[in-house]
């Protein structure tokens, strides 16, 4: 891939294409901005119209239509990782929670069990019901809060500034339950992520890092969007962290990196990442593949459309990247454990093979189909090989504590994907 300074951005609220090349022609794009740009601009929220001081790949990089060391190893060959070290760090924030989230999967299951009793709630609580209602719907009447729900449902996306801004308020100001906020960006977020969504809402109030909350100042707002906003008065002036028993943090899965054989397999992709052609060494026979989307399960209650619709574009993106004349290709629609293995078998058999690969899927509703189907896979005679990304097996066994100590080894996982700072 050529890495042009030529490429202007896209606004990000018209142009979401859920394909690796868009993927690839942002990172192009953003490229010659992630330096010394980056660092200086990166805070400012300056409304959907206008993303040049930020990347808008979070979409891609969520569902692996580009990975994290596809990004950072562009950032690498233009840039000294010193001078782009803002950048590459804010990438490393969705390794790490990625990495955390498989060491403590325990709190997406309970994230998972909350939303739905919370859900339950509203309908005894007519008070609390209108609260959030109108907090999702942007009436609470103010300025700032309100832009920020209607920007996330018209968009799929907010910046991140603007994400810590309205999970603050949500919880201190209006003080509603995390979990419904939480639930709220899930239906709606084009890169509404198990991991960075759960734990970034965690962080903020006080529960990930135990007694750390993320408050702000009504001067932070109107200096980071130039004025364009004003959370007004009401902001609360020392908010208190929510309270848990604490999460027994797990060894890192054992990870395969390598395809175990070379003989013909059909692959099964999922919208975790859509990038399998990138497992598979040069040249691999692959017979066929089957992708499907767990997008449904990110919510007990509605996903959006354009959620539905990205998810599922980039997975068909995928298949459309490995199909050929001898290369049949399958999109499950309607994905149950059984449908997915049933496709998956009904294929690898009508093309005569017994292996299927299947990059590995992290803790949350895709792993859960995924596993199950995998079971299902196998007890049908076919051997399984579950790939994972050698950026995740190099980087999640430091993800085990806090991003501090996490961010001093990101030397380490650098070293061990090979990339080499031939930046200025």
């Amino acid at each position: 891939m050529n890495f042009s300074d030529t490429i202007p951005l896209q606004p990000e609220a018209h142009a979401w294409q859920a394909t690796r090349a868009e993927g690839e022609r942002r990172i192009a794009a953003f490229v010659p901005r992630s330096a010394r740009t980056y660092a200086d601009q990166r805070n400012y929220d300056r409304g959907p119209e206008n993303r040049e001081n930020v990347s808008v790949l979070s979409p891609y990089v969520r569902h692996r239509l580009v990975g994290e060391e596809e990004v950072v190893r562009a950032v690498a060959e233009r840039f000294s990782l010193g001078s782009a070290e803002k950048f590459v760090q804010e990438v490393l924030w969705r390794t790490y929670w990625k990495g955390r989230l498989e060491r403590q999967p325990a709190v997406w299951s309970d994230y998972c069990e909350l939303v739905v009793d919370e859900t339950a709630t509203l309908a005894n609580d007519p008070t609390l019901a209108t609260q959030v209602a109108n907090a999702i719907a942007g009436r609470t009447g103010n300025n700032a809060f309100d832009a920020w729900a209607r920007e996330l449902v018209a968009t799929g996306y907010l910046h991140n500034h603007a994400r810590m801004w309205f999970a603050s308020m949500w919880i201190f100001t209006y003080r509603l339950p995390w979990v419904l906020g939480a639930d709220f960006f899930m239906q709606h977020l084009l890169d509404g992520d198990p991991a960075s969504n759960t734990l970034s809402w965690r962080w903020v109030a006080g529960l990930q890092t135990k007694g750390k909350t993320y408050a702000f100042s009504r001067d932070n707002v109107l200096r980071y969007t130039d004025g364009r906003l004003d959370p007004g008065h009401t902001l609360a002036r020392d908010p208190q962290p929510l309270s848990e028993e604490p999460y027994r943090t797990q060894l890192a899965p054992d990870l395969t990196t390598i395809v175990q054989a070379r003989e013909p397999a059909v692959a099964l992709v999922h919208d975790d990442d859509c990038a399998a052609e990138t497992l598979l060494p040069q040249g691999f026979p692959l017979r066929g593949a089957v992708g499907f989307s767990g997008v449904a399960g990110r919510s007990p209650g509605t996903i959006s459309a354009s959620v539905h619709a990205f998810a599922n574009g980039a997975v068909t993106d995928a298949l459309a990247r490995l199909a050929s004349a001898t290369v049949p290709t399958h999109f499950v629609e309607r994905p149950t454990p059984d449908a997915i293995a049933n496709a998956t078998i009904d294929l690898a058999r009508a093309q005569g093979v017994k292996r299927v690969i299947t990059p590995y899927a992290p803790v949350g509703p895709t792993r859960t189909l995924h596993d199950v189907a995998v079971g299902r896979i196998r007890a049908a005679g076919l051997t399984v090989d579950v790939v994972a990304r050698e950026w995740d097996a190099a980087s999640w066994k430091f993800a085990g504590g806090g991003y501090f100590s996490f961010k001093e080894k990101i030397p380490n996982v650098l070293a061990t994907v090979g990339i080499v700072n031939r930046g200025r």
